[in-house]
């Protein structure tokens, strides 16, 4: 036995002991296989035995609580990488991973499924998801026809005083982007493009963007890591860039860099 290594974004949850080979991230198969049919495999991450005796948890925290911790650790090892595109997590070993019960960590898998971060898979657990290059180019166009129009509409609308508000969010990204941190990065490049549609003053704009703005960032970077910081870094000096052209009202220069900021966007 040895202690679990820890888990990006989930600090603020306990731990448990787990099996070394889990440590390891390698694979287990708990469901039983019949053999001799001829069909390949499927890979599961553990199917150890669920808890009987509810979740460890501090005295006076609610579940609603825990599933949110739960939550925000499975997105930040989904963006990390530490949950992989197109393998098969089960509930119980990622229970057995973050030191909860299943139950949580069920609750909070179902919501990302909502989000189009991972798919059921029937009596198995969740299958993180693949983004082909179409799918991310289809999800690019979309934002772009739905945010340009309105960039455009606030670029000749809001004052420049109001656009300088927003200088700080931009800078949030330029650290995160500055430390590699890609967790932090695609929670404050959000926050960043939120607070632009706000104000459009119209909350199913917020809605729907920001759910297209979710799935776009769900298939993570890929390659070595000052790769990752460098787009990073050209991502985040677009977002003060936009900024610039929205204070200058330039029309032309907002279309051209929100464009391409979504084509290339993390």
């Amino acid at each position: 036995m040895e202690q679990a290594r820890p888990r990006p974004g989930a600090t603020d949850v306990p731990r448990a002991r787990i099996p070394q080979q889990q440590a390891r991230g390698e694979h287990t198969h708990g469901e039983p296989v019949e053999h001799g049919r001829g069909e390949p495999v499927e890979r599961t991450h553990g199917e150890p035995v669920e808890r009987t005796r509810g979740e460890p948890q501090a005295a006076g925290v609610q579940r609603h609580s825990v599933r949110g911790q739960i939550l925000e650790a499975l997105r930040s090892a989904l963006v990390s990488g530490d949950l992989l595109p197109g393998e098969v997590y089960s509930a119980p070993a990622l229970g057995e991973r973050y030191g909860v019960s299943a139950t949580p960590v069920r609750e909070a898998m179902q919501q990302l499924a909502h989000e189009g971060a991972v798919e059921v898979v029937p009596n198995r657990g969740f299958r993180v998801t693949e983004r082909s290059a179409r799918e991310l180019s289809e999800l690019a166009e979309i934002r772009a026809l739905l945010e340009v129009p309105v960039m455009l509409r606030l670029a000749r609308t809001v004052p420049p005083e109001r656009w300088a508000e927003l200088r700080p969010l931009a800078d949030e990204t330029s650290a995160a982007a500055a430390r590699g941190d890609l967790a932090k990065y695609v929670d404050a490049d959000r926050a960043f493009h939120r607070a632009i549609l706000a104000l459009a003053g119209n909350q199913q704009l917020l809605l729907i963007a920001d759910d297209l703005h979710r799935r776009s960032q769900w298939p993570l970077m890929t390659g070595p890591v000052h790769h990752r910081r460098a787009d990073l870094v050209a991502d985040a000096a677009e977002h003060s860039a936009l900024l610039e052209a929205l204070v200058a009202q330039d029309l032309s220069v907002v279309r051209e860099l929100v464009r391409e900021h979504f084509n290339g966007a993390v």
